[in-house]
């Protein structure tokens, strides 16, 4: 007897439908094909077990599986279920209709318990675009899955439940205790709840650093990349650490993409992400720690810091294929990862924030400390910095020594509330203005926007064509100081830019 059943494959962020075919005849061979890999061949064992747990038996004759489309390889134990689903049907134990408009995914354990499975949400966004009414996926996995309405989200804890749930009819799934406190949860996030109130850090604990604040606020106001240059200890990490407690709330569609890059990792089982990331990897990682990679290939932190921060302490320590690496992402906003067998595209969104010493000893300009470098050295250092990747940021700030006077007896001018209060106010007015586009706020504007909303007057086109003589800057250069001009005019509720706004972005170009 021939079943069908509807499993799905993750590639990237993206889930495809994979048709399972199942036939019982007569013979005693077991055949898996359709590009199956080790763990997909180990479930006949973990299946049998756990049939035998619940008191059937494995069919005592020949079983043929084909996994379409057969050019995709299937990797995982996630296929248990709908394996043991299509044999139980093609066996007769289950109706046959039972397995109709239905997903199935889920890892078994010996005894017959589902185990969570990576990729979840990924699943139920493409079972709902494909018009499947049913997804039928371990406990652990209900909560990511049930923020996608229109399809039915089925949590299973043990094999013994759908099987008697087929059989009868009758509906055993323990969750019905739990089923509207998560329902809840989903239903929720569309109301942007505020997770900063509970974020540890606030600027109001930064003393002194009023330029750089003013810096980070353009920065995050636009979206922009930042790097901050100062010696050991003047707080560049401690005003990293404080940028999320001012940006934004997720969007529902920020947090859905920002998701499915933690499910692929299996670390969406919690439901849909409402705060921004802020991903800080130590400066010995890997390219395909920073970039993403693998088999199958998963993301890396610049798509994990996606819609959020990516902190690079200590930037120029990083290997330097890593920091050329950031080319394209910081440019395209995406970064596709090519190899032999595959080609596939994590985003890349988040906000670039880097930090360095200006010199190896970490003590130039310092008014207290005396630099024991020597002019080659400093160089050498600044050039583990290509040009192109300075160029690919909007921002650069010193951050200067904080005095005793200033950390002991100044109070801290402004918190985080008063800044994030700005900021929301300058990127509604960047929604309302790219409004029905794919970006919404002025780091990613096209050339085309430049034109349209970042026109200058002559003042502003004489101070910046001085700044690019001057200073030779490129013609991305260019761009970026437009876009942060754009973005200090949103903050100061300008609809025009401004020769000042010309001005202070020209002050964030130090190379």
């Amino acid at each position: 007897m021939l079943a069908k059943v509807l499993g799905s494959a993750v590639i990237g962020i993206q889930a495809q439908r994979v048709t399972i075919e199942v036939n019982v005849e007569n013979g005693i061979n077991f055949v898996l094909v359709g590009l199956p890999d080790a763990s997909v061949k180990e479930s006949q064992h973990r299946i049998a077990c756990a049939l035998r747990s619940i008191g059937l038996r494995w069919p005592g004759r020949q079983v043929v599986i084909n996994m379409a489309p057969a050019d995709i390889r299937k990797e995982g134990a996630a296929y248990d279920l709908p394996l043991s689903m299509g044999i139980l049907a093609a066996a007769e134990h289950i109706p046959l209709e039972s397995l109709d408009d239905s997903l199935f995914m889920g890892e078994l354990s010996l005894d017959g318990s589902l185990r969570p499975i990576k990729g979840a949400l990924c699943m139920a966004i493409r079972a709902k675009a494909e018009g499947l009414k049913r997804f039928y996926l371990p406990m652990q996995n209900y909560a990511e899955a049930a923020c996608i309405p229109e399809i039915q989200v089925i949590p299973v804890r043990h094999l013994r439940e759908l099987v008697h749930h087929f059989k009868t009819g009758e509906c055993r799934f323990e969750f019905s205790q739990i089923e509207s406190d998560l329902q809840q949860k989903a239903s929720g996030l569309s109301q942007n709840p505020d997770d900063t109130a509970t974020y540890p850090f606030d600027f109001s604990e930064v003393k002194g650093q009023e330029s750089a604040k003013r810096a980070i606020e353009v920065a995050c106001a636009g979206n922009h990349n930042l790097l901050m240059s100062g010696s050991p200890g003047c707080g560049k990490s401690m005003l990293a650490k404080r940028i999320p407690s001012i940006l934004p709330p997720l969007s529902l569609e920020e947090s859905i993409e920002l998701t499915q890059l933690y499910s692929v990792l299996g670390m969406g089982q919690e439901g849909l992400i409402r705060r921004r990331p802020f991903r800080s990897p130590h400066h010995t990682a890997s390219l395909f720690a920073l970039t993403g990679g693998g088999s199958p290939p998963m993301p890396g932190e610049i798509s994990l810091a996606s819609h959020g921060v990516l902190f690079l302490d200590e930037f120029p320590e990083y290997s330097r294929s890593a920091i050329e690496a950031l080319r394209q992402p910081l440019e395209d906003h995406k970064i596709i990862i090519s190899r032999a067998k595959y080609s596939v595209s994590f985003p890349a969104k988040a906000m670039l924030v880097a930090a360095m010493n200006p010199c190896p000893c970490g003590y130039a300009h310092h008014p207290g400390k005396a630099c024991v470098c020597t002019p080659g050295m400093i160089q050498r250092y600044r050039n583990r910095i290509s040009g192109p990747i300075f160029d690919r940021i909007d921002i650069h700030i010193d951050v200067p020594f904080v005095p005793f006077d200033t950390l002991h007896h100044q109070p801290s001018r402004g918190n985080s509330a008063e800044m994030r209060e700005r900021i929301m106010r300058a990127r509604t007015i960047q929604e309302h203005r790219f409004q029905g586009r794919s970006h919404l706020t002025n780091a990613y504007m096209t050339a085309e926007d430049i034109r349209n909303f970042a026109s200058l007057d002559s003042s502003g086109t004489r101070l910046i064509e001085s700044a690019m003589n001057t200073f030779s800057l490129s013609a991305r250069a260019y761009d970026k100081i437009v876009k942060v001009a754009r973005t200090i005019a949103d903050l100061e509720g300008s609809e025009r830019v401004q020769s000042m706004h010309i001005a202070e972005a020209i002050r964030y170009r130090r190379s």
